[in-house]
């Protein structure tokens, strides 16, 4: 099994960016597995932000909603998850499926990597909402803390500056 890495922050915090300044300190096969369905044009904007992010960085990308765990990883290969969000939300909305499912497709692909990088959206809070939004808010939380618990380091990211909840970068080059 290999090392993980869990960067968390808010929408505009820098995560993306800082996940793939680390994966870039790496060598051998890299891939980006890309969670966001694109709906609108935000949506659309913010896929060719990340393209053009990391173009250069010698990523294979992979575009994959749901079913992560079955993605072909290369032997030694580092993978960055992009992100956690979007695919939590794939599978509660897209399928009707349940938050564990995202954990274990995590488990499944990180037994495949040398290290994976899982970004995630951080900080939401469910005063104010109801129903499914309120659930998937309550699942997302819980989710981030379940893998806080597993990675062998998690960084949070706030205004592109990075802080440390668990380990370090030295834990996992």
């Amino acid at each position: 099994m290999g090392k993980m890495l869990l960067v968390s922050g808010s929408n505009g915090s820098g995560k993306s960016r800082f996940a793939e300044g680390l994966i870039a300190r790496t060598d051998g096969p890299r891939l980006y597995i890309a969670t966001l369905q694109p709906v609108n044009k935000e949506n659309h904007a913010r896929i060719q932000k990340h393209r053009l992010q990391r173009a250069g960085l010698r990523f294979s990308t992979l575009e994959l909603p749901d079913q992560v765990g079955d993605a072909p990883v290369p032997a030694g290969g580092v993978v960055l998850l992009e992100d956690l969000s979007n695919l939590l939300a794939n599978i509660l909305f897209g399928r009707s499926g349940r938050p564990e499912e995202a954990l274990d497709q995590i488990r499944q692909l990180r037994a495949k990597s040398r290290l994976l990088v899982v970004v995630t959206i951080s900080g939401l809070a469910e005063e104010g909402y109801k129903g499914e939004t309120a659930g998937y808010i309550r699942a997302l939380n819980r989710l981030n803390a379940d893998l806080l618990a597993e990675a062998d380091a998690a960084a949070e990211l706030r205004s592109q500056t990075p802080f440390w909840q668990k380990g370090s970068p030295d834990a996992l080059f």
